[in-house]
């Protein structure tokens, strides 16, 4: 099964590489974004948590707000979530600012969607792109223990572009299976009901979550986090990538 998969993002059409260079946004994200590093300078040492991603994760300052402040203030949050973002967004943010300085002890990151959504990234480059990210984020903090979420699901039934989330995930799933610094959690089942739908009560527009959204995801990474920052961290060791190009 392993195997087909690979096959599968193997054989995907190869675009640009895009998700993996690291992009600069300008206007209201890189409003955001100052935002952000000024927050970061101001909790130097004081920060045990980060939460990365997109307009998902910055939504934990709306609709998840009460999640967030009931499931995670004893964890020393902070959000570093900006809406639109892509993988190779998350790159460039890295190597300006977002991290500087506060060595978290974990990092939550949700992130590439967007690639799927906005400009119909390949799953290959999807992969690629959040790999990357796991990388650069521990080349920059090489101290962080990564809690790598799987793409949650989108749309109200199954669709192709779950079916390629999917493919991306299980690929994730088996490069991180033996890393001691990277845990992947697939937590997306809990979204979707049993019939393979996702309720608008969870999902009201079928890719942002709601007020129950995010409490059902916090109540599924709370425990793993907390057992998280109770273990040592250390420094990543090198790890073999997953051979999707032949």
């Amino acid at each position: 099964m392993l195997t087909q998969l690979f096959l599968v993002l193997c054989l995907s059409p190869l675009g640009d590489g895009s998700s993996t260079v690291p992009t600069k946004r300008d206007g209201w994200h890189l409003e955001r974004h100052n935002s952000i590093n000024q927050i970061v300078e101001s909790k130097k040492g004081e920060v045990d948590v980060v939460f990365i991603g997109d307009s998902i994760t910055q939504g934990w300052e709306g609709a998840g707000a009460k999640a967030w402040e009931k499931s995670f203030a004893s964890f020393r949050p902070v959000n570093l979530g900006i809406s639109g973002d892509r993988t190779e967004h998350l790159l460039w943010r890295f190597d300006n600012g977002n991290l500087e300085g506060i060595d978290p002890k974990v990092a939550v990151i949700m992130i590439g969607t967007n690639n799927f959504g906005y400009r119909k990234d390949t799953a290959e480059e999807v992969y690629d792109g959040v790999v990357a990210v796991v990388d650069k984020l521990q080349e920059k903090e090489p101290q962080v223990q990564v809690l790598l979420l799987e793409i949650f699901p989108r749309g109200a039934t199954f669709n192709q572009m779950r079916g390629e989330l999917l493919q991306v995930n299980q690929a994730l799933q088996a490069t991180y299976k033996d890393d001691k610094t990277v845990t992947f959690l697939p937590i997306g089942h809990h979204f979707i009901e049993d019939d393979g739908t996702i309720s608008k009560e969870v999902m009201p527009d079928e890719l942002h979550l709601s007020e129950k959204g995010y409490q059902i995801w916090a109540d599924a990474v709370a425990p793993r986090i907390a057992r998280m920052l109770g273990r040592s961290t250390g420094v990543a060791p090198p790890r073999p990538r997953q051979p999707l190009r032949r």
